[in-house]
């Protein structure tokens, strides 16, 4: 323990280091009120360059959002990220400050500046309202900051900035009521800045002699904003203005007719809508999308002439839906894409639904991405735990570094926000706890992210949290823990929506605590705690002890044979390991196969349970059941909330992705960040399986494939990583295993001579090697 407040006393020391070396002469600025809701605020600053400098990293803050133009072209599309706490905030609770600081970004505008004068434009929204802890914390004060050091010049945010409340934007849009902290845009074209540096129309000349000098509100640290700590997430992946899918169909230019144009996006993603247009004033533009919960619409009012107008409130679906009125012509409709990081990771296999199926979850996953994990991107835009606890699963198989560095931030933004010990769900305004999300968030988020991504430094932090939380339980002298309910005053008695009545909650959160605690134990022994390990060793032990008795009644487990047979409960009870090996037919039979309770929420636990219990095709048909009507939907490219659909149709809890890379294409990592991993496919019915896992490591490309008697099995594995390959034994009759035109096992025995490839025995399932970063390919015969 004094280790870890060591490195927190050592993160609160750097933060005010990063305050003194970063912000030496910078002013908080804005206009002479502290900002209203909804408020849009332009700024504009000239320069005189002598030498572009060999760096120019410019550091700005912002509550809430900037875009960023220097000379006119834009430098930065959406920047800020959503305040919320930190560690630094964490000690600023407890001296009865805020509980937050403020993120700042580093940008490099070195390309966009030139000699001699130079124009910078910043539009900055100030949202002015909190819906959900852990999504955004509101300063009460609009803000932005900006400092760069360029050798001989130094631009700093201050009193010479010139300021302005953008005109064209109406703040009193407030009717998509308060879940969303973001607002509807509505803009007037008539009260519009024109070439204040807004797009590319960049004038010199232009005269701001009408805006007034900025507001200086303070230096940092100052509150409401306190120290600024860096953003350590990567910027969102600007796509750039794209046409729709049915651009060519529109025939441009043409003239409404009045009626609404739909135009078709790739798939449900995170946009902004663009249209270049040409009429009278005053009439009004409405865009929305096909997505029914929606929140977020524009409506534009046209000035005379020709006119370009990016709406930068961003909304999502399938279609965005433009309501033009009848005699404008339209030259162009278009729509920029946001994303954190690349869609890197992939799935491919001869069935067409699970490919359909995987290549739909991807997609849920990254509209429910932004500057936070979020349940939904519609209705909340939430950070509630038990998603990212599902999310988390394929987040590994799905997105690059800055998945996980999102990752990494739910992670610590979660458990900084915890109030008298409780990891709480972040639920509307409040730390609420949903003591099965908080149990599964430290089972399934906390120690996976550590093992997926090597990252101590996040493991030391969040231990101190784990061990709190868990202690929290109190154990009844059956040796089970007593059922957490109304324990804290802000509490939520909730485990799945699904079919609610069949919910059994007591051996369902008895396994998930068994599974934190199994959790927390391996990150007590990674961080040597030992005081821990004895305590959590010992809970361990006695509720593996006493499960059965409990709660095992001829078959399967339920704590009323008459009123519960619930494959929620079953599942959890193989995946905690808390079923006997023995029972796992029974179970599967009994209760997973023919129980179809769970939402989507548990959904990909119970088809991971089935996995684990060796019920690969059983698994696998359970999960076509559940999800067919929403894959034959061909206009749907995202998963629902609730089975068969409703709630959101983009929900993040829909995880079939994690069974379907871990267990069927049965690559996982065996050892923490990648450094090991395995490749042992359990293929079913499949005869083909591609996939490219995007790991800390590298990227891993394998490609499988079975016929006949005939297995092949391809692998590139990056460097410095080692894999264990399983030559599966099932539904073949192997006499030889090659490696190229080499063989390698012949008969039961290993030919050993071949560089790189180590056998490591055999089971009933498997023929395993070892093998070294390269490029391999297995073939039986």
């Amino acid at each position: 323990m004094k280790k870890i407040q060591l490195v927190f006393l050592f993160f609160l020391f750097n933060s005010f280091f990063i305050d003194a070396q970063n912000w030496k002469n910078a002013q908080w600025i804005w206009n002479q009120e502290d900002g209203a809701l909804n408020s849009w605020i332009a700024f504009r600053k000239t320069v005189v360059i002598k030498t572009i400098p060999e760096k120019a990293l410019a550091n700005i803050a912002v509550d809430s959002r900037f875009w960023l133009w220097i000379n006119g072209e834009m430098v930065v599309f959406e920047g800020g990220s959503s305040r919320g706490s930190s560690q630094a905030g964490e000690w600023n609770r407890k001296e009865k400050i805020t509980p937050t600081n403020t993120w700042y970004e580093e940008v490099d505008i070195k390309k966009y500046l030139k000699k001699g004068k130079n124009t910078i434009a910043v539009l900055a929204w100030y949202w002015g309202r909190e819906t959900h802890k852990g999504t955004y914390i509101d300063s009460n004060k609009g803000g932005f900051l900006f400092e760069c050091d360029l050798g001989d010049t130094t631009i700093t945010s201050d009193v010479s900035w010139k300021v302005k409340k953008h005109p064209a934007y109406d703040s009193n849009t407030i009717e998509n009521g308060n879940s969303v902290v973001q607002y509807p845009v509505k803009y007037d074209a008539r009260k519009d800045l024109n070439d204040w540096s807004k797009y590319a129309w960049y004038s010199e000349n232009y005269n701001d002699n009408n805006w007034s000098f900025a507001a200086e509100k303070g230096k940092v640290p100052t509150a409401p904003w306190y120290h600024l700590e860096k953003n350590y997430t990567e910027p969102l992946v600007n796509h750039g203005l794209k046409n729709y899918e049915n651009n060519s169909a529109l025939n441009f230019p043409f003239i409404s007719d009045g009626k609404t144009i739909i135009c078709k996006l790739p798939f449900n993603m995170q946009i902004t809508p663009y249209f270049e247009v040409e009429g009278d004033s005053g009439e009004i533009i409405e865009i929305t999308t096909d997505n029914r919960l929606n929140k977020i619409s524009t409506n534009y009012t046209t000035k005379a002439g020709n006119q370009i107008f990016e709406s930068f409130s961003w909304m999502n679906g399938h279609t965005v839906n433009y309501t033009i009125p009848a005699g404008i012509r339209v030259k162009s409709l278009k729509y920029r894409w946001m994303s954190v990081g690349e869609m890197v990771g992939s799935f491919e296999t001869n069935d067409p639904f699970y490919q359909r199926l995987w290549w739909m979850g991807r997609n849920t996953l990254f509209v429910c991405a932004r500057d936070n994990f979020m349940d939904c991107p519609d209705r909340e835009r939430a950070l509630w735990i038990g998603d990212v606890a599902d999310q988390t699963g394929y987040i590994f198989y799905s997105m690059d570094n800055a998945g996980r560095l999102l990752l990494k931030k739910a992670i610590l933004n979660t458990i900084n926000f915890s109030e008298n010990k409780v990891i709480g769900a972040l639920g509307p305004l409040r730390v609420r706890e949903l003591p099965g999300q908080s149990l599964q968030f430290i089972a399934q988020t906390i120690w996976p992210y550590y093992f997926n991504t090597a990252d101590l430094e996040t493991l030391q932090k969040a231990n101190p949290y784990v061990f709190d939380y868990l202690s929290l339980f109190e154990m009844k002298a059956n040796g089970l823990p007593k059922y957490r309910v109304r324990a804290s005053p802000d509490s939520w008695d909730w485990n799945d929506w699904g079919v609610k009545e069949t919910v059994d909650p007591e051996p369902i959160q008895a396994a998930f605590y068994y599974m934190a605690l199994i959790s927390a134990k391996k990150i007590a022994e990674e961080l040597g705690e030992i005081t821990q390990i004895t305590w959590y060793t010992k809970r361990i032990k006695t509720i593996k002890e006493s499960f059965d008795t409990a709660f095992w009644k001829d078959g399967f487990y339920s704590s009323d044979i008459l009123k519960f047979k619930d494959d929620r409960a079953n599942a959890l009870a193989i995946l905690s390991g808390l079923a006997n090996p023995n029972n796992y037919n029974q179970i599967v039979k009994n209760v997973l196969i023919p129980n179809k309770f769970s939402s989507p929420h548990f959904e990909w636990m119970v088809e991971e349970a089935m996995c684990m219990a060796g019920n690969y095709e059983a698994s696998l048909n359970r999960m076509k059941e559940q999800y067919q009507s929403q894959v034959n939907q061909k206009n749907l490219t995202t998963l629902y909330e609730m089975f068969p659909r409703g709630g959101s149709y983009n929900h993040a809890w829909n995880a079939s992705n994690t069974v379907l890379s871990k267990h069927i294409a049965g690559i996982e990592p065996t050892k923490v960040g990648w450094s090991q991993f395995k490749v042992c496919p359990n293929m079913a019915h499949l005869t083909t399986i591609k996939q490219i896992v995007p790991s800390v490591q590298g990227e891993i490309i394998v490609a499988i494939s079975k016929k006949e008697n005939v297995f092949k099995l391809d692998l590139e594995n990056p460097e410095g990583t080692t894999a264990i390959i399983g030559i599966p034994k099932k539904d073949f009759n192997i006499s030889k295993v090659k490696l190229g035109n080499t063989i390698i096992w012949n008969k039961g025995k290993f030919v050993d001579g071949t560089f790189g490839v180590t056998w490591i025995g055999e089971n009933s399932d498997f023929i395993k090697f070892e093998v070294i970063s390269g490029k391999w390919n297995f073939e039986t015969e």
